[in-house]
């Protein structure tokens, strides 16, 4: 499927160096955003937010795939299986009205990360989640650490191993 691929050479995956348990120097991906993992995925607290869903997390397959295309169906069940984790743990844990997950293949269908990614947003009354831009910058590792927080008591709290 490499015709469907847009990874620019020499492409060094943000992804796939905070799975491996590297931080970002610039502290734009950090382990301390990691909230949950099983044996083929990990979800994170994003660096990017939007104006009235901050806190979203993204979940991505440990191995480097660039998009759906790509995906092979054990990478895909096991992102969709903590996706589904995860909503649930922010539905529980941020005091919001549901969950909206989106996921991007391709520069025309927005994609801007050359890894597969699923992110999972709170969902509020009114917050026009479609209609707004995403904030400018990224989300300080300050402020990102309350959701991953909040999101790994939740889930040390069900019982469930990380």
């Amino acid at each position: 499927m490499d015709m469907f691929n847009h990874e620019p050479d020499g492409y060094e995956c943000p992804f796939c160096r905070l799975v491996a348990g590297v931080d970002d120097p610039a502290g734009v991906n950090l382990t301390a955003d990691i909230v949950r993992r099983n044996p083929l995925a990990t979800a994170f607290v994003a660096p990017g937010w939007w104006p009235n869903n901050q806190g979203h997390v993204l979940v991505v397959s440990d191995a480097h795939h660039e998009n759906l295309y790509d995906l092979p169906a054990e990478a895909g069940h096991a992102v969709h299986d903590l996706v589904r984790e995860v909503a649930v743990a922010i539905r529980h844990t941020y005091d919001c009205a549901g969950v909206s997950t989106r996921q991007h293949n391709e520069p025309a269908g927005h994609q801007t990360a050359w890894h597969y990614h699923v992110h999972v947003f709170p969902r509020y009354p009114g917050d026009e989640l479609y209609k707004s831009p995403s904030l400018p910058g990224f989300a300080s590792p300050a402020a990102r650490l309350p959701y991953a927080r909040k999101l790994r008591a939740y889930f040390d709290l069900a019982g469930v191993v990380s």
